[in-house]
């Protein structure tokens, strides 16, 4: 962040707001050309800032998340083409957990007209979701509430989590690296992911492919804890790789 002009500033800060800037949004604001935006933007890329896609630049760092309104818009047909792929895996009768996140929400919606599930989340946004459906029985954990998306994380959570053995897990990460690392930004809500993983005899990955290009700083665990990885697009070679050979199926929602 050092020796940025107020213009890069104010970009990043769009950025940080909306997960997601144009070269054409962009100059139109800032009442300057495109080839002055784009060179505004290829400096906060050198910086590792902004990470440049086809048309504009995404918010690139690995210590900050996206706002949750931003992440929500974000990729968001992707995230039903995905959720409704999960729920359609997922049968009637059955228990699972769902954690937090925005694709994981999808997948709640999704759940719409099943009956007889029983349902555990750290996700007040999936509670609200999912109060209306008088054939899911939903449980909600304790713990602290993480005001920026509804989140609710911290040792009460993980120890609430582990009292159940459910049939599926639906969770999602920030990031994934082509190594196969599953990663996100909150340790305590990772440690409530790891217990997701471990009392859950199936576990789904539901991610958008943009988490293939994306990088957090703390470890949930490894792809190969994953039984299907449910995507929008092929992940990098080397993932599938790694999927391959760990037995985890991946599932382009189409």
């Amino acid at each position: 962040m050092q020796n940025l002009t107020l213009r890069l500033e104010q970009i990043l800060d769009r950025a940080r707001d909306s997960g997601r800037v144009t070269v054409e949004d962009l100059a139109a604001h800032f009442s300057v050309t495109p080839q002055t935006i784009r060179r505004d933007l290829n400096e906060l890329c050198e910086q590792r800032l902004l990470k440049r896609v086809h048309g504009g630049a995404v918010l690139a760092t690995g210590i900050e998340n996206v706002k949750y309104e931003a992440r929500r818009i974000l990729a968001s047909e992707e995230k039903q083409r995905i959720a409704r792929r999960a729920a359609e895996l997922i049968p009637d009768n059955c228990s699972l957990f769902i954690n937090i996140g925005t694709t994981t929400e999808e997948v709640a919606r999704a759940l719409s007209g099943h009956r007889g599930l029983m349902a555990i989340t750290n996700n007040i946004n999936v509670v609200n979701i999912l109060y209306t459906q008088p054939e899911i029985e939903t449980i909600v954990t304790g713990g602290v509430l993480r005001h920026s998306d509804g989140g609710i994380v911290g040792e009460q959570a993980t120890d609430f989590i582990r009292q159940f053995k459910v049939d599926y897990a639906v969770i999602g990460a920030s990031a994934i690296e082509e190594e196969g690392d599953l990663l996100d930004y909150d340790y305590r809500e990772v440690r409530v992911s790891q217990a997701i993983i471990e009392n859950a005899r199936t576990v789904f990955l539901v991610v958008d492919h943009m988490k293939f290009s994306r990088s957090a700083p703390v470890r949930i665990g490894h792809i190969s804890q994953v039984d299907r990885l449910i995507t929008d697009e092929m992940p990098p070679a080397g993932l599938r790789r790694i999927c391959e050979e760990s037995g985890v199926r991946v599932d382009t929602a189409q």
